[in-house]
């Protein structure tokens, strides 16, 4: 599989895991492109959840989805359990689901800010 062919794969999953992040009323999905300031990841997807039991629930559906779909377990899942952060490593992109008060104080977004934002529906084309 050439280079470009795995990037549209990785993209098109990826506006899959923002559409299953908008079905279960994900909030602020953001993604990042942060293959030229990350050695561990090419894309970054963070998004919010008001509570515990709606955290868990986009982790779930994305971990179903990503398994069952695109024949893509996680390659590691982090505080599911605690439901205030989950983060889902599927090694080319990596899932950050916060609670509001761990969204603002982590901000990601400002950590990553030399990472590039892309539109979730201008990942397919």
């Amino acid at each position: 599989m050439s280079d470009s062919s795995h990037l549209d794969d990785t993209k098109r999953i990826i506006k899959d895991v923002c559409d299953i992040i908008a079905d279960k009323k994900g909030e602020g999905i953001t993604v990042l492109d942060v293959r030229d300031v990350a050695s561990f990841t090419s894309f970054l997807v963070i998004c919010g959840g008001r509570n515990q039991k709606q955290i868990q629930a986009i982790c779930d559906a994305l971990e179903l989805k990503l398994k069952k779909e695109h024949r893509l377990p996680p390659h590691h899942i982090e505080g599911y359990q605690e439901g205030n952060w989950v983060l889902i490593d599927c090694l080319d992109f990596v899932v950050h689901i916060f609670a509001p008060e761990a969204r603002g104080f982590y901000s990601i977004e400002k950590l990553w800010g030399d990472g590039i934002r892309v539109e979730p529906q201008a990942l397919i084309a």
